[in-house]
């Protein structure tokens, strides 16, 4: 369980994370989360999209270097406190949290939080044991 998670690696030149999105409006494809980090000579776009398998071909095909990721797309109550429930969940069950990042996607009073875990399957049962709700897909 979990979902997809796209990185694409691009050069840091002006306009190419604007390149990335315009492949991916002309392949119809919908972002519901992302996130960028960068470094002085590149960065990593992380998205999650609708349709990944689609994005995947548009972006390889308009000559971007990609990689799919396994993630766990957690939805906490939209309030203080929830995001350090679910932190201390996870450090106490010896879990470690590579990044995080916050969907696009939301209900009323909700939030959805992206989480790349370095041990994916533990961190996902933890999660269904403690009867967090998870997305498994946007």
């Amino acid at each position: 369980m979990g979902i997809k998670q796209i990185s694409v690696f691009l050069e840091n030149n002006a306009g190419r994370l604007g390149e990335v999105t315009r492949v991916l409006a002309r392949a119809q494809i919908n972002i519901r989360a992302i996130s960028i980090a960068d470094t002085a000579d590149f960065g990593i776009l992380r998205l999650i999209v609708d349709k990944e398998e689609d994005a995947m071909t548009a972006l390889t095909g308009g000559g971007f270097t990609t990689r799919i990721t396994d993630v766990a797309a957690v939805e906490i109550d939209d309030r203080p406190g929830s995001l350090a429930a679910v932190m201390e969940l996870f450090q106490s069950s010896k879990v470690n949290i590579e990044y995080l990042y916050a969907s696009l996607e939301s209900k009323a009073g909700k939030a959805v939080v992206i989480f790349k875990l370095a041990d994916h399957e533990l961190g996902l049962r933890i999660i269904r044991e403690h009867g967090l709700s998870m997305i498994d897909s946007f």
